[in-house]
């Protein structure tokens, strides 16, 4: 549909005006383009100029792109390059009032957390890496137990020391089964330890401190044996990043497809208790959250989980719409 005139010679007027007085990058004025083409279009459908397209015009067309199936970031772009040109035409004296000053993109949907299927968390969390370093595996097999078997953050994981101490963030108590971590917000909270994890931890701390007879005595000397659970071999404790890599490369070793990161182990703890207990109060207090609306993201993870079951298993799941084989 062609442009109208009045409306091609101000929408030309502005493009010129951000390349050459803006001096916008030739990117931008192409998306600012294609932006406009789309507003001109819009209006000259409901044979309205662009000086007189209202807010109600606006969102109109806003509905009628997130029913065409474009994204809220994708329209909050668009609603960004209209409401620029409608603020340059209030400097020129051609509209009263900005028709999208108060219009909104719909919110986003919240991409749904990346979760382990329980057998692909029981298989990481099982792996034995063959001829591996007995002090390396040790430590990352207990690292894993923790991180999947508490649903820790990689922050209250490193923080871990190994004996609890007023200096201590956080520390893990094997007789009781259970780790004491300071959360966000510094928040504290103690959470249960299975049985898997404490017999991980046993074995690590067996051999933990097997690095320090490598560090310098002028060290040694200082605050060593460190007070970190997890620690490298130079005695210094562990950083987030190092955890992320040591998490990822065992979920390769271990045949998963696709690499894995220590939160992605905390979503699947969510995820795994929830199915099992539908407790989602308990999961919230187990991960920390200040508010259950963040915890609530698992019941749609829940849900993915029983459609598929459904799909995979329930026989009515499988026949076809339509034709003539419905009910009588």
């Amino acid at each position: 549909m062609a442009i109208h005139e009045s409306d091609d010679a101000l929408v030309q007027r502005y493009l010129d005006h951000v390349r050459f007085e803006k001096r916008l990058a030739a990117r931008t004025v192409a998306l600012y383009t294609l932006d406009l083409e789309k507003l001109a279009t819009h209006a000259a459908q409901v044979g309205v100029p662009l000086t007189a397209v209202e807010a109600s015009h606006i969102r109109r067309w806003v509905a009628q792109m997130h029913s065409g199936g474009r994204s809220g970031r994708g329209i909050a772009l668009i609603l960004s390059g209209w409401r620029g040109f409608y603020i340059w035409l209030g400097r020129e004296g051609l509209v009263a009032a900005n028709p999208v000053l108060d219009v909104r993109a719909p919110k986003a949907a919240k991409p749904l957390p990346k979760a382990l299927s329980v057998d692909d968390a029981v298989q990481l969390a099982s792996f034995q890496a063959a001829d591996a370093d007995p002090w390396l595996e040790a430590r990352d097999a207990a690292m894993v137990e923790l991180l999947y078997g508490g649903g820790l953050r990689v922050a209250e994981l490193t923080g871990l020391d190994v004996q609890a101490s007023a200096a201590a963030r956080g520390w893990v108590d094997l007789a009781a089964a259970e780790a004491h971590v300071l959360g966000k917000g510094s928040k504290r909270r103690i959470v249960p330890v299975g049985a898997k994890a404490v017999q991980a931890l046993r074995a690590w701390l067996l051999v933990r401190d097997q690095a320090l007879s490598g560090v310098p005595a002028a060290a040694a000397a200082g605050a060593l044996p460190q007070a970190a659970l997890f620690m490298g071999r130079n005695g210094t404790r562990l950083t987030a990043q190092s955890i992320w890599q040591r998490v990822r490369q065992r979920s390769l070793q271990a045949g998963l497809a696709a690499p894995v990161h220590p939160h992605m182990l905390r979503h699947s703890f969510a995820s795994h208790v929830l199915q099992s207990s539908s407790d989602l109060r308990g999961v919230q207090e187990l991960l920390g959250h200040a508010n259950i609306s963040t915890t609530q993201i698992y019941t749609r993870l829940d849900f993915q989980h029983l459609a598929k079951a459904y799909d995979a298993a329930h026989p009515r799941a499988h026949l076809k719409t339509g034709g003539s084989g419905g009910s009588k």
